[in-house]
């Protein structure tokens, strides 16, 4: 088997020295994607089996509407009854803010484990907001991944580098917008009878795949930050080396987005080739974790296939082990492609263009070129 050749490296940005205590670590920016709120004396003021009427704690709501337009989501745990809390939540205009409350009387650690697995999101990318230490501690102690912030401390905690997305993208104001549709759909699936393909054909799926414009390339460079399962090689891309790439003549940059009945997906993939000769090779592969279930994973990479075929080149795909890709690499094998030169975690995958699989019968697929 052959070796690779390692393309030149970047050199690594010089960062500040360590301090005599420790290696330096800077906080990750962007790093929380959801914020979990306690109720009572953290949303409101006041505990509301107790005292029945409630206010609103000043600032907390502004806070929340601010995150939200940046794409940062949001839920509850709290110790307090189900029925009365969202009742409350709805008398208040502010139910639909959360996706997945989760209020009862169980450990406000497993209520956020609840909330991580429903909207398929790292435990590690969770604060969680709470007025009580002895809660804050609870959940430290049991979910240490999860950022904790005492409700007192909002206003400084909440401005945090980690709450920042490096971008706002077009879809951004639109993610929790998108996770009620899925949570929708998760609805309608848990009580569907029949075979998986019957319930994904009665979604009324569209994939399409064009050509990047200038306005995806902030979602673009969003995707290759945040896609983690279904990333072939887990690199990054700016959105300045997007646009040279999207512009060169020997490559394509195409974009994937979905709808269904339900509403739209966004963009959802992203594939980078340089058509070379004899070979095109594929350097970037990714798909957004929100469709890992729509049964698309591979729509895009058959279409890439077909074009490789049609052009009469041949076909290889970088893809680097990250430990967090195996559905990605899955997916490869799944469409006929088979390791032809590996250096430790990096290989190269070899396609056999005289098996592509055939397009679900389930999905529209809709190509600009």
């Amino acid at each position: 088997m052959s070796t690779l050749t390692q393309p030149p490296a970047t050199a690594p940005a010089t960062g500040p020295a360590s301090p005599p205590d420790g290696p330096y670590r800077k906080p990750a920016q962007g790093k929380i994607k959801c914020v979990v709120w306690d109720l009572d004396n953290t949303l409101w003021d006041g505990v509301l089996l107790e005292d029945g009427e409630v206010t609103l704690r000043p600032g907390v709501v502004e806070h929340i509407r601010r995150l939200d337009a940046l794409g940062v989501l949001h839920s509850v745990a709290s110790k307090n009854d189900h029925d009365t809390a969202m009742a409350k939540l709805r008398e208040l205009g502010l139910e639909d803010l959360f996706l997945y409350p989760r209020i009862g009387w169980n450990a406000k650690s497993e209520s956020v484990r609840q909330i991580s697995a429903k909207l398929n999101l790292g435990l590690d990318a969770f604060a969680f907001v709470d007025d009580q230490e002895f809660e804050l501690a609870e959940m430290e102690f049991s979910v240490p991944e999860v950022t904790r912030v005492n409700a007192l401390d909002i206003d400084t905690e909440l401005n945090r580098i980690e709450f920042r997305p490096r971008f706002v993208s077009d879809e951004s104001a639109q993610r929790r917008a998108m996770y009620h549709s899925q949570l929708a759909r998760d609805e309608i699936e848990s009580d569907f009878v029949g075979t998986n393909e019957e319930f994904l054909a009665s979604l009324g799926m569209t994939f399409t795949i064009a050509p990047a414009a200038r306005e995806d390339l902030q979602r673009a460079e969003e995707l290759t930050i945040r896609t983690n399962q279904l990333n072939s090689t887990g690199r990054t891309y700016s959105y300045d080396e997007l646009d040279a790439l999207r512009e060169s003549p020997d490559h394509l940059l195409l974009v994937a987005t979905l709808t269904d009945r339900f509403g739209s997906y966004g963009k959802i993939g992203l594939a980078l080739v340089e058509t070379g000769d004899p070979d095109w090779q594929l350097h970037m592969m990714l798909m957004s974790c929100r469709v890992m279930s729509r049964g698309v994973g591979s729509v895009l990479l058959s279409h890439i296939m077909e074009r490789a075929r049609e052009a009469g080149a041949g076909l290889r795909a970088d893809f680097v082990e990250t430990g967090r890709n195996r559905m990605m690499q899955i997916t490869y094998a799944f469409s006929g492609f088979r390791e032809v030169a590996r250096e430790g975690d990096r290989l190269v995958l070899g396609a056999d263009l005289e098996q592509i699989q055939p397009l679900p019968g389930y999905v529209e697929v809709e190509v600009t070129r």
